[in-house]
Parts: C-alpha cells; structure tokens; sequence
C-alpha cells in the first residue's frame, strides 16, 4: 500500500488511532455490535487496532498502511448513513476531482487496464475474494463493496484493435460519506486489493 501517501503526509497523521467516539459511529454506521471491522480483506480490530490481511494471511505489520486505514476510517465515521442513488459518476464529477483526475487516472485506474486488459474474467475472480460481484457494462465490470453505503465500480475494456482501457465509478452519494481526497486513496487502495487479490488466486492455482 506504499503508493497511497508520501511520508511527509504520514509523519502528520502522529500515529493515527480510532478515538473511543470514531469507535461509536463506526459501530453505527455499519450496524455491528462487534469488534472487529471487515473491508478490502482486511480486519480491523476496532478496540487493539490490530489488522489482519485475510488475502496475506497475515497481520498488517507496516504502521504506515494502519494509519492510512484508520484515517479513512476515522473519516468514514463522521457520516450518517444515507441510501445510494444509484447514479455512477467519474471521480471528475465529484467535488473538486476534476483537478486531481490525471494523478487518480494513473494511481487507481491504469493498472487495472494493465493487468486484467487480455483476462477480462480475472477481474471478476478477484473481485471475488474482496466480497465484489459482477456487473454487466464493458467487457468486465465489478462493484466493489468497500464501506457499507459505499461501493466502487470497475469497467474494463479488454486488449483488442485498440488498448484495453478502464474506469472507476462511484456512486454519487459517495461525497456524503468521504472528501474526494479520501475517495481518490480510497479507490487507489481498492485498487492494490484487486491486484493483491489476483496475486493471490495465481498462487493458488500453482
């Protein structure tokens, strides 16, 4: 998860911890009782902070990628739940994304091509394990169900008589629960976990 954010950004956090109320609203939010918090793979121990990777089977030792997490989630927690609308929209239609979209483009989108452009139904597998299903737009498309209330969408266009090409969508409601500059890590995020993902499913089958 190093791309995520430079080291300057995670010298600001100080070692960034849900707070006892973050807890709360979590718990809110997605309407669990328990302590432990499951998304993209991982489990987060909401009372140790302890993070386990289910695709590395594994705890998340890098104190970088748990405080970039639990910012996320510390962020995610602010919100009151709303319903989708069920509108996509392109990370240039959110708030302010429209200045950000040639670093989103190449962080959360350009692998994505890369990698599952010649083996559309890999995106599919992958998505899988992160508890994505499929969709039907492109040559391959898959939801992602990354926080509850906040999905995001993957369409893939695959290799032919031009490059296979892709694009991450979301549901406009996502505004409500995070700033677009979360949104844009999150999504850069998803995006490492879908290749994670792969990564794991061709060891499996060798």
């Amino acid at each position: 998860m190093n791309k995520l954010v430079s080291s300057a950004t995670v010298m600001c956090l100080g070692g960034r911890r849900l707070q006892s109320d973050e807890i709360g609203r979590l718990r809110r939010l997605v309407n669990s009782g328990g302590d432990c918090l499951e998304f993209l793979g991982y489990a987060v121990n909401l009372d140790s902070g302890e993070v386990y990777d289910r695709l590395g089977k594994r705890k998340t030792r890098s104190e970088k990628d748990v405080e970039v997490l639990f910012v996320l989630l510390a962020h995610y927690s602010a919100a009151e739940r709303m319903e989708r609308t069920g509108r996509l929209v392109k990370f240039r239609d959110l708030p302010g994304g429209n200045a950000y979209e040639k670093a989103f483009t190449k962080r959360a989108i350009e692998s994505i091509a890369k990698i599952f452009g010649d083996k559309t139904e890999a995106l599919v597998e992958a998505a899988k394990l992160l508890n994505g299903v499929a969709l039907t737009y492109g040559d391959s498309s898959v939801e992602i169900p990354v926080l509850k209330g906040l999905p995001i969408a993957y369409i893939l266009w695959k290799t032919g008589e031009f490059p296979a090409s892709a694009t991450v969508l979301f549901d406009e409601s996502a505004s409500h629960y995070l700033p677009t500059e979360d949104l844009a890590i999150l999504a850069e995020l998803t995006t490492i976990r879908l290749e994670q993902s792969w990564a794991t499913l061709k060891k499996r089958k060798t």
